[in-house]
Order: C-alpha cells, then sequence, then structure tokens
C-alpha cells in the first residue's frame, strides 16, 4: 500500500474509520458489531492497513472497546488515533479522559490523541496545556485536531508549543474545500490532513439516486441525499463512472484516489464489508493521471458551489 510520510509517521494512504462500529445511527446491528467488525479489522491488518481511527463519542465508548478487542495483541503494531468529544475539555478532564480511551482501547499508549471539534467555551490555550501534559507523560505520543479551521490549527500548535500531528476534516470529491486550505498548509508544515467521509457517506459511490434514497437514519437527514443534491451531482457521479471504467474499478475506488492524491493527505472510510475493505484499500494503489484529476476537480467544484481551483 502507498504510504504517507508526515513527521517521521508512516501511514497507509487508506485507513479504516470505525465510527459504524457500535453506533446505532448506522443501521448495520449487533450482528456487525459483535461479528463482521472484528473480521473487517482483522483483514485490514492482513492487508497492510496501519491506521485506524476511532473516537470516545463513537457509540459512547462501544466503537474503542470493538477496536480494541479486534486488534488484540496487534495493538501495538499499528497507528491508532482517537479523539475527545470537547465536553469540558479542563486539563484534568483531558488527561481523565484520554487514560480512559486507552483503557477501552486494550491499554497502552495512543499513538494520536485528536479534539473532536474546536470547544465554544474553552479556550484552545487550555485544551492544548492539557494535551502537552499527556505527551510529556508518555500517555499519547502525537496530538491533533479534528473540524478545526487552518488558522485555529495554527494558533492551537502556538498555544500547544509545538507541531500538531494533524487535522481530521471532512475531505471528498463531494466536499472538497479542504484542497484549498487544510492541504496546503500541511504540505508547507509537515503535516497531516486526515479526510473523513472521503465517499461522502456513499454519495459518490454511485449507490444512490433520486429513486433510491438511503434507509438508515443518518444518511436520511442529510441534505447531500436530498432529491436536489443527488440531482445536482449526476455531473460529478457521471465523471467518476467514466473514469472508473477506464480503470476497471468502481466509482468509490476513483473518488478515494482522488483524495489521497493530495500531499499530506490520508484517507478513513468506513467499510460495512470485508469486501468493501477490501475495495478500499485497492484505492491506495489506483493512479489518476492529470487529466482524470483534473476534470474529477472540475466537478468536485461545480457541485459543491466552489471557484475551480487554478
Amino acid at each position: 500500500m502507498r504510504q504517507v510520510d508526515v513527521q517521521g509517521v508512516q501511514l497507509g494512504a487508506v485507513g479504516l474509520g470505525t465510527w459504524q462500529f457500535g453506533s446505532v445511527e448506522w443501521g448495520y446491528g449487533d450482528q456487525y458489531a459483535g461479528g463482521e467488525a472484528a473480521a473487517i479489522v482483522a483483514r485490514a491488518l492482513e492487508l497492510g492497513i496501519n491506521l485506524f481511527d476511532t473516537a470516545e463519542i463513537y457509540a459512547f465508548g462501544r466503537s474503542e472497546r470493538i477496536l480494541g478487542r479486534a486488534l488484540g495483541p496487534n495493538r501495538s503494531h499499528v497507528f491508532i488515533a482517537t479523539k475527545i468529544f470537547p465536553f469540558l475539555p479542563l486539563p484534568p478532564i483531558v488527561r481523565w479522559r484520554a487514560h480512559a480511551s486507552a483503557r477501552r482501547l486494550g491499554g497502552g499508549l495512543i499513538d494520536l490523541y485528536q479534539v473532536h471539534w474546536p470547544s465554544p467555551l474553552v479556550p484552545d490555550a487550555t485544551v492544548m496545556a492539557g494535551l502537552r501534559s499527556l505527551l510529556e507523560e508518555g500517555t499519547i505520543r502525537h496530538a491533533g485536531l479534528s473540524n478545526y479551521p487552518v488558522e485555529r490549527w495554527r494558533k492551537a500548535e502556538q498555544a500547544l508549543g509545538r507541531p500538531l500531528l494533524s487535522n481530521q476534516v471532512p475531505f471528498s470529491l463531494a466536499a472538497p474545500k479542504a484542497a484549498t486550505d487544510q492541504v496546503p498548509y500541511a504540505e508547507a508544515n509537515d503535516r497531516l490532513v486526515i479526510a473523513y467521509s472521503p465517499l461522502g457517506q456513499g454519495f459518490l459511490a454511485g449507490t444512490y439516486n433520486a429513486a433510491e434514497r438511503p434507509r438508515d437514519r443518518l444518511r436520511r437527514i442529510n441534505p447531500r441525499f436530498s432529491a436536489g443534491s443527488l440531482e445536482r451531482g449526476k455531473g460529478l457521479l457521471a465523471a467518476l463512472t467514466e473514469v472508473a471504467a477506464g480503470h476497471s474499478a468502481t466509482a468509490a475506488q476513483v473518488a478515494l484516489a482522488w483524495v489521497i492524491r493530495h500531499p499530506n493527505t490520508v484517507a478513513i472510510p468506513g467499510a460495512r464489508t470485508v469486501a468493501q475493505l477490501e475495495s478500499n484499500a485497492a484505492a491506495a494503489d489506483l493512479e489518476l493521471d492529470e487529466e482524470e484529476f483534473q476534470r474529477l476537480t472540475r466537478e468536485s467544484a461545480a457541485y459543491a458551489g466552489l471557484a475551480p481551483l487554478s
């Protein structure tokens, strides 16, 4: 699998997001949480995936527990990222919750501890003090952010007094804004962009249309899956289908290949089945040429209502 090297950390370009592990809002059920999730993790290890992302808020800790059990003795051989939900993220609370996440994950250090969202109430300097203490005591190897705008990312690093490894943000052909700000900052400063929802929660797989809407609760309330959005996305989805045909690939694989073609960027799609995981992993080695990349970029900007990149 193609590797991305940032601050000496080597990660596969495609990781595994585990929001769906145990979370009822995805509608996958207990059979998935108790069986398929572990099979997905086992196959991910076989395929060389070494980045696994979770969060304390995912199923209120259940995702971390499922991931920790599934990794078992392999935990020390992979890179685990989890997140603190910023409810009262005062330094003692940040430390306490990091230790709780580490226990749910099976013990040991947390490779990357991320602030899930910017806190609207607690200053970043206060949150960073908690992360700094975790770094100094060795509970976490790296600190990172999620859903931070670039300027606030920069200021958080100043408050921390050292680089933050990464920022995890929505980034896909359906939500391409990160290419204009997050990616350039990461490339210029040896930082990492972790792209979540790199398939637009399935929008870019071409599975849904105005007549065939998603059935799970999470997608049904997402405006991206409205009839108007699906209609507006026809040009982008058609381009994906055509490019995919030229590579004997799927639209989802091309969508992932577009994301990870950006520098200093890895993607963390979820997976409902082992087969879906295998398909996602194969996208790490799919090479788009410049014409294909630019065509998809133009269609993406048109769908998202952004000015095309020059």
